[in-house]
């Protein structure tokens, strides 16, 4: 089984190959990180075709794509969406939609027991989920949804660990004087392929395919743009 899995959530984008190893788990052959802000789908395809050719692979090798879904940066989950259903149309390949707080949640710190995915949405308020830890695996305990990290923090057990590219945006919202509420490291707020691939192989084991032609990004919210050009027509109407 040879798979591709795409990470487009977050500001930073990743790829990686993927085949079945031993024991009944993926092994990651590469994985290759970008700056979203110079790729575009076409970009990312061709960088695909370097990095599977570089195996031996041929196209009808590639059986499965895995993509970070979102919620996530807008303009990136369109491009990864788009690379993904190309694949599975063009390679026959079948999908696998990743929730990207999923991913995050996987680098929470070992020894965590609870934990908040704090993604920046604007207007004060965080793209978020919350998971525990059973057995040492993230356990969605609030799925993604619009929130602010203030209301998110009120609900959390503690010690909670706190994961994502949002953190920066909303620090006025984090308490200085409870040592439970934990900031994560800055290398674990990136979400990456190889989680991607892991998350993405163990869910189509047990049959969790997406059909391509319905595939669409998980924004929660739309764009702001969307929204300010139907408050323009609005007020023309």
């Amino acid at each position: 089984m040879r798979s591709i899995a795409i990470e487009t959530s977050g500001r930073l984008g990743s790829i990686a190959t993927v085949e079945d190893g031993p024991h009944f788990a993926p092994v990651v052959f590469i994985e290759e990180q970008f700056s979203l802000q110079f790729k575009h789908a076409a970009g990312i395809i061709s960088d695909i075709d370097r990095l599977t050719k570089s195996h031996g692979w041929s196209p009808s090798d590639v059986s499965e794509v895995y993509v970070s879904a979102g919620p996530g940066s807008f303009t990136g989950l369109r491009v990864g969406i788009t690379v993904a259903k190309t694949l599975a149309f063009a390679l026959g390949a079948k999908l696998v939609a990743v929730p990207s707080t999923h991913v995050l949640a996987h680098n929470a710190p070992e020894g965590w027991q609870n934990a908040i995915i704090v993604l920046d949405a604007k207007r004060g308020q965080i793209f978020t989920a919350r998971y525990t830890n059973q057995n040492g695996q993230p356990i969605e305990a609030e799925e993604a949804h619009l929130d602010t990290l203030t209301a998110m923090l009120t609900r959390a057990p503690r010690p909670v660990h706190l994961i994502g590219d949002g953190l920066p945006y909303h620090r006025d919202s984090i308490p200085t004087d409870d040592p439970s509420v934990i900031i994560t490291e800055e290398s674990t707020w990136r979400p990456r392929a190889t989680i991607v691939a892991q998350i993405g192989w163990q869910m189509a084991r047990v049959g969790q395919f997406t059909d391509a032609d319905k595939l669409t990004p998980l924004y929660i919210r739309r764009p702001e743009a969307e929204e300010k050009w139907e408050a323009i027509a609005a007020k023309k109407a």
